[in-house]
């Protein structure tokens, strides 16, 4: 690709238009270090705009006209527009968020299953006929798209968890209105050229870039939006609630995590070794399920710490383009300072520095925000560090005795997002599954998802879930419809 800096406009009812500001602002490529692109920079106005559209389309356009069957067939044309363009995306996210190819080409390969899956169960969300137990009455349900839907996307894998809230709300007959990261707005700018292919209306999908204090609190606030949906820091995640709330706006939040990564004394450890570096260095940590607790039985907790290590230390950092780069660098400037500052606070408070600590130095990272793979041992559960998400490639390594102790531990934080557990005792799995408060536990493995599987968080990890049968039920509303088949109209003070 030649070094010409690309411009990104909005995209609203089904047309890309400047910002009403007249301004923009730079996107950077986290491996150079350089600006790449520039994005249109949104307001009040522009949201409007959007949301307007939106609701035209979901109100009285072409889209309110269409079944649920011919809904489900433009997803599943989306979903083979995706699979045909998903190389050419993961390159675009990779230039916008640092992230592995290997890693992105893999979601986008992945992706176009949301569409198909939810495709496919969008003319199946079946009301029922209840069985009343009043004579004379005919009652049944009805689920009924709620509106329009704000949809708030992170930087970290943007087209993944964009399709994780459009395919259910579009496939609920809901219209979008998309606000993506300011970091990385372009794959998504990309991904929305492809609905006017697919044969959606215009309207139903927008995307408004910019900022959160111009362009989220606008489009949470407006009053046309009737769901927010978002994924991000528990810290922003509460303002977004908070502020929906005073117009009592649905809302689903997929927020932070501390998730702990446990491994029992029986465990296969060179399994767990693996799951270990994959739950935290993989995606440069940058993943609201990062094992970034882990917690080790004390009968193995040398062992397993000094073949860590030795895995951790051949980490290939460098060009996340290039398919044998292992670790790539950190995607904001900001998110890097943060990390370096984590590393001084878990420092400050007496954790063991065993690898890594500082920023990489490696030739093959360039001018890029790299910090190098850093694992602290002898860390206590109530250091910063193992509270307070990181996001970031830190692990905190600590020591448990027993099955209760790891519990414990594991549950004494504000979140509640994932969890691992590595052991051969069957009943042991059984019991941490339930025990653990989280919305995930990964027993023997670590960081799958699907389409099929719901996932959300307890405690600050947030609210509502995504993926399955579940998230679409976040984006309907149920009614209930009483016809009277011949029962007498009685005293019409009294209710019946």
């Amino acid at each position: 690709m030649n070094n010409t800096i690309a411009r990104y406009q909005h995209f609203i009812d089904g047309r890309f238009a400047d910002p009403d500001s007249g301004k923009w602002f730079d996107s950077y490529n986290p491996y150079k270090g350089e600006v790449w692109a520039h994005i249109a920079e949104g307001n009040a106005a522009d949201v409007d705009r959007a949301v307007r559209a939106a609701h035209d389309a979901f109100s009285h356009g072409p889209w309110a006209a269409l079944t649920a069957s011919q809904r489900g067939a433009l997803l599943r044309k989306l979903g083979a527009l995706v699979e045909r363009e998903a190389d050419r995306l993961a390159e675009v996210e990779v230039r916008d968020n640092g992230k592995l190819l290997a890693e992105m080409a893999g979601q986008l390969k992945y992706v176009p299953q949301w569409f198909y899956y939810y495709g496919g169960l969008a003319d199946k969300i079946e009301g029922a006929v209840i069985p009343i137990d009043k004579k004379g009455y005919f009652n049944f349900t009805r689920h009924e798209p709620l509106g329009v839907v704000a949809a708030i996307t992170p930087w970290n894998s943007p087209l993944m968890l964009t399709a994780w809230k459009i395919a259910p709300a579009l496939a609920a007959g809901c219209t979008v209105v998309l606000k993506p990261s300011e970091f990385t707005s372009a794959s998504t700018l990309e991904f929305v050229k492809l609905f006017e292919e697919a044969g959606f209306p215009p309207g139903v999908v927008n995307v408004v870039t910019g900022f959160g204090k111009d362009v989220g609190a606008a489009l949470v606030e407006h009053p046309l939006v009737r769901k927010v949906t978002f994924t991000g820091s528990d810290a922003t995640g509460r303002r977004v609630n908070e502020q929906a709330a005073r117009h009592f706006k649905r809302v689903s939040l997929e927020l932070g995590g501390k998730s702990p990564n446990i491994v029992f004394d029986d465990a296969n450890l060179e399994d767990a070794v693996n799951g270990a570096i994959s739950g935290i260095f993989a995606a440069t940590g940058q993943t609201c399920i990062a094992g970034s607790r882990l917690l080790l039985h004390e009968r193995i907790h040398d062992e397993f710490l000094d073949k860590l290590l030795q895995v951790a230390k051949t980490a290939r950092m460098g060009d996340p383009m290039n398919l044998d780069t292992q670790v790539g660098p950190v995607t904001t400037r900001p998110q890097y300072e943060k990390v370096l500052n984590y590393i001084d606070i878990a420092r400050n408070e007496g954790a063991t520095l065993m690898l890594g600590g500082q920023p990489a130095q490696r030739p093959e990272c360039g001018n890029g925000w790299f910090v190098e793979p850093t694992i602290f041992a002898d860390v206590n559960n109530r250091m910063r560090i193992a509270q307070e998400e990181v996001f970031g490639p830190v692990l905190a390594v600590i020591k448990f005795k027993d099955e209760d102790d790891a519990v414990a531990i594991a549950n004494d934080s504000n979140f509640g997002l994932g969890a691992g557990v590595w052991t051969r005792d069957i009943g042991q799995a059984f019991r941490m599954s339930e025990r653990i408060q989280s919305g995930t536990v990964w027993v023997n493995t670590y960081r799958a998802v699907s389409y099929m599987s719901p996932f959300g968080g307890y405690k600050h990890s947030g609210l509502g879930r995504e993926n399955g049968i579940d998230a679409i039920r976040e984006y309907v509303q149920t009614k209930s419809v009483w016809i009277n088949t011949g029962a007498a109209t009685a005293n019409p003070f009294v209710m019946r």
